[in-house]
Parts: C-alpha cells; structure tokens; sequence
C-alpha cells in the first residue's frame, strides 16, 4: 500500500502595516505655537542680552550709542572692558553680595525644614484638629506682607531685634511657611501609602520614615520651592530695607542696586554690570534646579 504524502504551500507573508503619517492639518496647526513661543522667548531674551552687551561695553560708548551698534564691529579695538564689573565690585557690591548670600540661605533653609516636618505630619499622622489647622496655615498665604510689616516692626523692637539677619530670616520664613506646607503637605500625601504601611510592619518609626523615606522622595518638591524661596528672598527689596536699613554694612544686593541707581547719570555705566552681578546667582540655581521644578509644581494635584 502506498502513502502519498501532500507538501503543504508556504505561507505567503503577510504585507507590511502601513505607517500612519502625521496629518498634515496638525503639523500645519502646531506651526503658529511654535511662532508665538519663539516670539516670546525673543522678547524676554532681548533685553538680557542687550544689558549683558552693556556691561561690557566703555562707558562713552554706552552713552553715545545703543547696544545693538556693537554688531557693526564686534572686534573693535577699545570696544569692550571689564572695568565695569570691577569698579563695582570694589564699590560695595562685593560685600552687599556676601550680605545677600547671608540673608538668603537662611531664609530658604528655615522654612524648608520646618515645612517639611509639618507636611508630614498633616499627610501621614493622625492628630486632633489636623485638617483645620492646614486649612488655617493655607490661608495665611492670602495675608499681604505689607499689613504685617508695622506689627513686625514693633515685635522686633521689643526683641531688639532690628538692624539684624535673624529679623529678616524669621520675616521671610514665615511668609515662606504657608506655600510650603501646602505644596510638601500635597506632594508626601500622594506617595503610595502601601510604601508607609510596609515601613511601619518593619519596625520604623515616623523619624525614621520621615528621614530614610519620606525626604528623599520629595526631592522634586523641596528643589522647587527652594527655587521659589530663594527668588524671592534675593530679589527682595522691601523687608530687607525695613529691618536691615540702608547702613553700608547691611546692605543687601537689592538696596545697594537702588542706591547706585539713584546716582543718575554719573552712574550709567555701572548699572548694567550691577544689574548682572544681582541677576547671576539666580541664574544659576534655577538653571541648575529647573529639571526638578515642572515635577515639583504639578506633584500632588493628581493621586493615582
């Protein structure tokens, strides 16, 4: 007997998937976001570059001339100088830099810190009166500060306090306080709870939890709001001319801005170069931060 054996035919291969192309329609629609973003950018970037031009350009030329004219023949001879930047740092700008630096860190520090004990306390422990006392720390955030500065004033005279950095640390950090309960208390709430609950079952307590857990899970949160700190503890004006005054020794980046711009005329060659001595360490940190400070904002307002 004899077995025929069928040869089964290859398959055929099947055809390739096509690619979806993008819509002409939403390319076409993207290109005026673009535009106007570019545009922006162009408008904000402007006058940085045209004072940074300044800074370095001789004093006659700044007055005769825009700063735009330098493009005409970048490698003049005579055309630029640093003399600018070093008649200003020998004229009190140097010193007002190390106050600013002293006034600043603390006041970033103090508020981080205590906001962050507090964060977790109202995200993570159970206490009588918890969500009413956030609820009233949040709302301090709607008190101008220029309704406390006189109540302040006569606090601190009864401390003899002003004239020094600690009035101006506590009057920064505690209007720092109450953004930074609301933006930590949001973010350490919205860590998986599953992450607690197995820390407990291992024995840690909530300082341990807190400070092997909790604080560098917040990195992101804690590098923007010290953005945000110290922005605007640095460029402040107002707090650090009431408390501190205007004497040589204390003053800050800002009032010694002020009082150079107050010079006229005399001083219109110094202002660029002070301004960008004001504008650099600021520059830097949030350059420096900034990958942390879209995740630290938007962390928190979704849980899931």
């Amino acid at each position: 007997m004899t077995t025929t054996i069928t040869e089964t035919p290859p398959e055929a291969p099947a055809p390739p998937r096509p690619v979806a192309a993008e819509p002409v329609e939403e390319r076409r629609g993207s290109l005026p976001v673009v535009l106007v973003v570019a545009l922006i950018a162009l408008l904000w970037i402007l006058p940085a570059l045209g004072l940074l031009i300044n800074s370095f350009r001789q004093p006659s030329a700044i007055r005769q001339s825009g700063w735009w004219t330098v493009f005409g023949d970048l490698f003049a001879e005579g055309a630029w100088t640093i003399s600018n930047y070093s008649t200003v740092l020998e004229g009190g700008f140097g010193n007002a830099f190390a106050n600013s630096l002293a006034v600043t860190i603390p006041s970033v520090v103090i508020p981080i810190t205590v906001a962050a004990f507090a964060a977790y306390a109202f995200a993570w422990m159970e206490f009588p009166g918890r969500n009413l006392i956030f609820v009233i720390i949040v709302g301090l955030m709607v008190v101008p500060l220029q309704m406390a500065l006189i109540p302040i004033l006569r606090v601190y005279t009864g401390f003899d306090l002003n004239g020094t950095y600690p009035a101006v640390w506590l009057a920064h950090a505690g209007f720092g306080l109450p953004l930074a309960v609301y933006l930590l208390r949001n973010y350490m709430g919205s860590l998986p709870g599953s992450l607690i609950e197995s820390a407990k079952i291992d024995g840690a307590d909530h300082f341990r939890i807190f400070t092997r857990l909790i604080i560098p899970l917040s990195v992101p949160v804690l590098a923007s709001f010290a953005i945000f700190q110290f922005l605007w503890t640095w460029n402040d004006f107002l707090v650090a001319l009431v408390f501190l005054g205007l004497s040589p020794e204390n003053r800050v980046l800002t009032t010694e801005l002020a009082d150079l711009a107050g010079r006229g005329e005399g001083a219109l060659n110094l202002l660029p170069a002070a301004a960008f001595v004001t504008m650099i360490l600021p520059l830097v940190v949030f350059f420096s931060l900034q990958r942390f400070f879209v995740r630290g904002l938007t962390a928190g307002s979704v849980k899931g």
